[in-house]
């Protein structure tokens, strides 16, 4: 019984109180919208649309539109075999290109070290590259020094 009662919502509604126990229904705790920084030229739709993608799913975006990106992605440690038309920055971690939300979210609760996760280039089917075309690619963690392995494919 101690457990239900930690467990309850007491929700009003029109003047009535009506309690709800949390465990009965499934309800999981509220989690704190994640703040990410994008930095990107403000001519480019793609990067728009991978904005449009991470609010879609839960992140709070503050965008940074520049001419040029090169002494972001200098300053980020973004080497060019990695770089795609965005980076973005969030929680200490870097990320480039048009990674899907859902990977920041599990390396953001994996917390591995790394400097980040990339997207090299531009691959049709990927978050704000959709389209009739589908490519696979290849989601890459990175570190300061340029070394990079394999985290998911999509």
């Amino acid at each position: 019984m101690k457990r239900m009662v930690r467990n309850t919502l007491a929700l009003v509604v029109a003047g009535t109180v009506i309690t709800v126990a949390s465990a009965f229904i499934g309800v999981k705790p509220a989690t704190k919208p994640v703040a990410i920084k994008v930095y990107k030229t403000p001519e480019c739709g793609c990067c728009k649309a991978w904005v449009k993608h991470l609010r879609a799913n839960g992140f709070v975006v503050e965008t940074m539109d520049m001419p040029d990106l090169s002494l972001v992605k200098q300053k980020y440690g973004v080497k060019p075999a990695l770089q795609s038309c965005h980076t973005a920055v969030v929680n200490g971690y870097v990320i480039e290109g048009h990674v899907p939300a859902d990977l920041i979210t599990r390396m953001l609760k994996e917390r591995p070290a790394i400097a980040g996760l990339a997207v090299p280039g531009m691959p049709s089917g990927s978050p704000g590259m959709e389209g009739a075309l589908k490519q696979q690619y290849e989601v890459l963690t990175f570190d300061r020094a340029g070394h990079s392995r394999v985290y998911a494919r999509r």
